[in-house]
């Protein structure tokens, strides 16, 4: 996998406050490594570690977005909530921001009922099907479409497991880890100084509580999946 220039600058994550990590009560010591200083009771991450695994980070979705691979992006924290969607739709990836519901990568085959369900409930409501109903079952039908719009909308139209999960806050989203790890899928975790770096296949120490510091490691990444896709693009 060839390196590239990703336009990582120390200066511009210092702004976002990525190295802030947690309380130093509140640490996993296997983070030790990427730790360069302790400020006021907190843990301050080094940035050029951040900075170095979020290269190999963006090489990886690079050459997997040149190969027309599948990206889901999952943050369901309120912090993160917003950044995750607007990364998923300007990288056209799939993401899931409100909650995770167990099985849905393990259990793929209910998740794709629901799936076909949300789509077949969009379409009835697209048409004007639901108003035809009695009251009572179009207001139902409605409720379901909505619930299936917060849980599911961000992967309405994903029709296979991704090839490639990135997941912001490995403590929070653990779950959804743990299921990449039984299937096998490859993941990319931003992760503060109370998580375990040994779990994801590329861990980018960063501050997963601050939105500055989210938004910037997604921007990067983000722009790394939109030159790999517009390299598959030119060369399918």
């Amino acid at each position: 996998m060839a390196r590239r220039y990703w336009n990582i600058n120390l200066e511009e994550m210092l702004e976002a406050g990525v190295h802030f990590g947690h309380g130093t009560r509140k640490w996993n010591p296997r983070m030790a490594p990427y730790i360069s200083a302790k400020r006021k009771g907190i843990h301050i991450t080094n940035l050029t570690r951040t900075a170095r695994f979020l290269s190999e980070a963006c090489d990886l979705v690079f050459d997997a977005a040149s190969k027309g691979k599948q990206f889901l992006i999952v943050g369901t924290k309120n912090k993160a909530a917003d950044s995750v969607a607007r990364a998923a739709i300007r990288a056209r990836c799939h993401y899931v921001n409100k909650k995770w519901l167990g099985g849905m990568l393990t259990n793929w085959p209910t998740t794709e009922t629901r799936l076909h369900k949300f789509r077949d409930l969009r379409t009835e409501q697209k048409t004007g099907g639901l108003n035809r109903l009695p009251k009572r079952d179009a207001a139902m039908l409605k409720r379901q479409l909505s619930r299936l719009q917060t849980y599911l909308g961000g992967i309405k139209y994903m029709t296979r497991l991704p090839d490639i999960v990135i997941i912001v806050d490995q403590q929070e989203e653990y779950t959804a880890l743990r299921e990449c790890i039984t299937l096998g899928i490859p993941t990319i975790c931003l992760i503060d100084t109370n998580s375990d770096p040994d779990l994801a296949d590329i861990s980018i120490p960063a501050n997963d509580d601050a939105i500055a510091s989210i938004r910037l490691i997604l921007n990067k990444l983000v722009v790394a999946i939109c030159e790999g896709c517009s390299s598959y693009i030119r060369n399918p």
